[in-house]
């Protein structure tokens, strides 16, 4: 299953949303990969088993389950997340990528890629449904958090 999506994290025709800076984005970013438990709800913990150059190889923590994957940070454009598949886990990937169309407008591109089976059945249609709206959601909770990491707005550690 493929399925991407598209958050605008800027909108200059709304003064109740801060706007954030590329940069601030980005900070973000990196702090979702450094520190994903921040982010991702039933995560205990994540070790990171060896860092090089732009790459992330690390191992997460979920009660007995551990599951086991790459990032690879593209300095202020994107971070891709590469899971890979065991027997309980779907393998697959996940990139985040920044877009600006034009100054102050800023988007954050999901584009997951999984080994999910494409939907023939409506039961499948429907199973597909579901975790797309899973994902928009956690990805929602991550534009979010992000905001308040980075511009200090409230604790996000309250939410854990």
């Amino acid at each position: 299953m493929n399925f991407e999506h598209l958050i605008q994290i800027n909108d200059p025709s709304n003064p109740l949303v801060q706007p954030l800076t590329r940069d601030q984005l980005w900070e973000g970013l990196v702090l979702r990969a450094e520190q994903p438990q921040l982010f991702v709800l039933g995560l205990d913990s994540c070790t990171i088993l060896a860092r090089e150059g732009n790459t992330l190889e690390r191992e997460l923590h979920y009660g007995q389950a551990t599951v086991r994957d790459r990032v690879t940070l593209t300095l202020r454009e994107s971070v891709r997340y590469d899971i890979l598949a065991t027997e309980t886990y779907v393998g697959g990937s996940l990139t985040m990528s920044i877009e600006e169309p034009e100054e102050e407008q800023l988007f954050l591109r999901f584009d997951y890629r999984t080994t999910l089976p494409t939907a023939e059945t409506e039961d499948d249609r429907q199973t597909s449904e579901i975790v797309k709206s899973a994902y928009r959601e956690s990805d929602i909770d991550t534009v979010r958090l992000i905001r308040q990491y980075v511009l200090g707005l409230g604790d996000p550690e309250a939410r854990h």
